[in-house]
């Protein structure tokens, strides 16, 4: 598969536990976590053209294809009402949508993706960990995952 980390609604794909299985060859250990079918958590990211997890028919995706553009930052209606709603869930990990688009549109990208890397890897051991990994899947060292990222958001 080749894998795409890059997404429509400003998420980091590389951070996903569903992409990150896929990659690990973990699948099905995720699906019996989860109680799901391994088949349903076949991705390589949400413009991969290879997705069925979590969600097949996004808004975003569906939105962005309709207007043209290769992320919600490009779209005149940029932030949406569905985008603000979406980033102020309950799930942490869509709390740096907004960030993430903007610092996109500011950067490129490139730079971007780069970034998004470096963010999403271990700082003690280079292994890379998912949005909710509270330690190292690796070397057990602190991460700073999305729950402690939402929080210091909200700080701001």
């Amino acid at each position: 598969m080749e894998y795409r980390y890059d997404t429509y609604c400003g998420l980091y794909c590389g951070a996903c536990p569903v992409l990150v299985a896929n990659q690990r060859g973990t699948v099905d250990e995720l699906a019996e976590k989860r109680e799901m079918d391994a088949a349903d958590l076949v991705c390589a990211g949400c413009k991969s053209g290879t997705r069925k997890a979590p969600r097949a028919d996004c808004e975003f995706a569906l939105c962005a294809l309709e207007k043209g553009v290769e992320s919600c930052v490009e779209c005149d209606e940029y932030p949406c009402e569905n985008l603000i709603g979406f980033r102020d869930d309950e799930r942490a990990h869509h709390s740096v949508v907004t960030r993430n688009l903007d610092r996109l549109g500011e950067v490129g990208l490139e730079a971007w993706l780069a970034e998004q890397d470096e963010r999403w890897k271990c700082g003690a051991c280079g292994t890379r960990f998912t949005w909710y990994d509270e330690k190292c899947p690796d070397c057990g060292a602190e991460t700073y995952d999305s729950r402690a990222e939402e929080k210091d958001i909200k700080r701001e």
